[in-house]
């Protein structure tokens, strides 16, 4: 086969994702591998796409290698996928693959994400291996790589190919109308990030609205009126300052026009499967805080235009995004049907959650993301200084091995039930203990 290589990184040969494809290279030298780097020289590749259009034509194989970033691809994968489509560039029939990096932090996500688009393109679509940074430095993470490959040619050969998960329909969104002026006044501000363009009639009439019948004060910010020069380079140049390696700005405009409102509001057309290029640029620029929650806290919900409920991903993305972030996830209004209604809606529960400082409990999309950054930042915290301050302080350092008294308090119970005379003797015994720190509390709060 002749394979394309479209490295999505930012890093260009330095990736850490491309040494597991120049691994497959050297392990089958029978196969011929072409590289893109996509990532590293989007700008160019906006400018001037013809060389890339004959590699990708060319390729008998079109394999994706990218780190994930803050759930999806880099935003430079986007804009690439944009460039393609903008193009009309004929893939239908081909066959594409892809490779990722990272801690699994929502690699699934990622994923899910290149194979729709994919998808769109009328390509046949090989599940793609996620691996693990070290991976490829361990006797198994190679042979994980090999029989990935080894699938890869064998799904090839036989034409089995993943199946679609959703098939495109056609769209036509429902104009918010702007409604009556909300008169009463909370004393909160909500800042609004959007991408929003004079041609995106539908979500600038949800914007409207939203602003006429909200009791706080609304801030608009449009991604296309700020300054952000490019991409996340993953240079990790802000890992011990938070100061990012770009003179745009960006660091101090996240802090101090964005993260400085008592709740942040997105809004976003849906396109390619996800919230768009600049969106994406926006979100991945964010990584010059870290991994550190620090809206913790804070409501959050989306103004979105689109066939939001056929796009099980997307809606993934926005709960897990809000979940990880520890924000209390008000609502999503949408024009599919009634965004008259749901933008009132979601506005009064904006309103409840500001003035109460709501908050819940995570689910499995935060407590699991979570988790995965608790391990990873313990170990790299002499790299990743400033993710370490903030997750000692803010108590997130919550591992198991710490709470010993439970610990033995388990082995102590193992033992008992363990032995059948003794368990024969229990009868109900361990049910009612269980809840017996419940009954305390229950006195203690209402003296029943």
């Amino acid at each position: 086969m002749h394979i394309l290589v479209v490295n999505g990184s930012p890093k260009g040969e330095y990736s850490v994702t491309l040494q597991t494809v120049k691994y497959l290279e050297m392990a089958y030298p029978e196969h011929t591998f072409e590289y893109l780097n996509a990532g590293q020289r989007i700008k160019a590749l906006e400018k001037d796409f013809s060389n890339a259009q004959k590699a990708l034509e060319n390729a008998d194989l079109i394999l994706f290698s990218y780190p994930v970033y803050t759930f999806i691809a880099p935003s430079q994968i986007h804009r690439f996928f944009e460039l393609i489509k903008e193009r009309s560039i004929g893939l239908k029939g081909k066959t594409a693959a892809q490779i990722t990096t990272s801690k699994h932090f929502y690699d699934v996500t990622a994923h899910r994400y290149v194979t729709d688009n994919c998808h769109d393109l009328g390509m046949n679509v090989i599940r793609g291996l996620s691996a693990d940074m070290d991976d490829l430095l361990t006797e198994k993470g190679r042979r994980e790589a090999k029989a990935f490959f080894e699938y890869a040619e064998f799904c090839i050969k036989n034409g089995v190919f993943e199946k679609r998960l959703s098939e495109p329909c056609a769209f036509t969104p429902v104009i918010a109308e702007k409604g009556e002026k909300n008169t009463s006044a909370i004393d909160k501000e909500v800042v609004l990030v959007t991408d929003a363009k004079k041609e995106d009639v539908s979500l600038n009439a949800m914007i409207a609205r939203f602003i006429n019948v909200s009791p706080f004060k609304v801030r608009v910010v449009n991604l296309w009126e700020t300054e952000i020069r490019g991409g996340c380079l993953g240079c990790f140049g802000c890992a011990t300052t938070g100061k990012c390696v770009y003179t745009d700005g960006f660091d101090d405009f996240l802090r101090n026009t964005i993260q400085s409102a008592d709740a942040i509001m997105y809004a976003f057309t849906i396109r390619d499967h996800s919230m768009g290029a600049r969106f994406k640029m926006y979100d991945d620029r964010q990584f010059c805080n870290g991994h550190r929650t620090v809206t913790m806290g804070a409501p959050t919900g989306y103004l979105i235009s689109g066939a939001y409920s056929r796009e099980e991903n997307v809606r993934t993305i926005v709960e897990a995004r809000a979940q990880v972030g520890g924000n209390f996830l008000s609502g999503v209004a949408t024009d599919e049907t009634d965004p008259n209604g749901e933008i009132d809606r979601f506005s009064k529960i904006l309103a409840y959650a500001l003035q109460n400082k709501l908050t819940q409990p995570s689910n499995f999309y935060g407590v699991g993301g979570m988790k995965i950054f608790r391990d990873l930042i313990w170990l790299m915290q002499g790299f990743m200084k400033a993710d370490h301050k903030f997750f000692k302080s803010h108590g997130q350092y919550d591992f198991p091995q710490k709470k010993k008294g439970m610990m033995i308090k388990m082995y102590l119970v193992g033992a008992l039930i363990s032995n059948p005379k003794i368990k024969g003797k229990m009868g109900n015994a361990m049910n009612e203990g269980m809840l017996m720190p419940y009954k305390k509390m229950f006195e203690k709060e209402y003296g029943k």
